[in-house]
């Protein structure tokens, strides 16, 4: 009767998986995907920053996953939760208080936030109604101020109404055809003539307004 293998054969073996093939082996959840594509922005802003491409973390696997697979029993085992936290032992200590305020996981809103999604094309991306945005007078941005988001405006069913990167450009411009197309498939939302000025909002006006 063959026994049950002990942790270091595991161990071994679950090396052996990831060296024949790559990080792609590994189970990559919602918050490890995350991490890893704000870390993936900040090194292109700054090679200080840890390279977590497919190269960058195969490079580095002894320091950062081969930990991770002492005691596990499959790649599949290895929690989501544990992965990110294995990444963020990549980031230098100087650097780590830092990540939250270069490359924060949500904009903050007027009336909330809404999530950003760092490894969408053509960079930092939020998807967002365009009337939470009202009141908002400067473009948001990432890394420091050096990055525009790119601004998914939604109308209140959540359809595409513009993909902007200078709303202040948007509210002064196109934003009088959106308002005229705007007020008639949603009557009972405020449109504003200038948004700028406007209160934010996500709700439709009472019935009888």
């Amino acid at each position: 009767m063959i026994g049950t293998p002990d942790a270091s054969q595991l161990s071994a073996v679950l090396k052996a998986e990831v060296e024949g093939e790559g990080i792609g082996a590994l189970h990559w959840g919602e918050q490890a995907s995350a991490l890893r594509a704000r870390l993936a922005f900040l090194h292109g802003l700054d090679p200080a920053w840890p390279d977590v491409s497919d190269e960058g973390l195969m490079a580095a696997r002894e320091d950062w996953l081969w930990p991770v697979l002492e005691g596990a029993k499959s790649l599949g085992a290895i929690g989501d939760g544990r992965l990110a936290d294995a990444l963020r032992g990549l980031i230098p200590w100087d650097l780590q208080r830092r990540l939250d305020e270069l490359a924060p996981p949500r904009l903050t809103t007027p009336l909330g936030s809404a999530g950003i999604d760092y490894g969408a094309e053509g960079g930092p991306r939020v998807e967002i109604r365009v009337q939470e945005l009202f009141g908002v007078k400067t473009h948001p941005t990432v890394g420091g101020g050096r990055v525009p988001l790119t601004l998914a405006l939604l109308s209140p069913a959540r359809r595409p109404v513009q993909v902007t990167r200078d709303l202040p450009g948007f509210w002064a411009g196109s934003w009088a055809a959106v308002r005229s197309e705007m007020r008639g498939r949603y009557p009972r939302h405020p449109w504003p003539e200038n948004p700028a000025e406007a209160q934010a909002t996500n709700r439709a006006k009472p019935r009888g307004t």
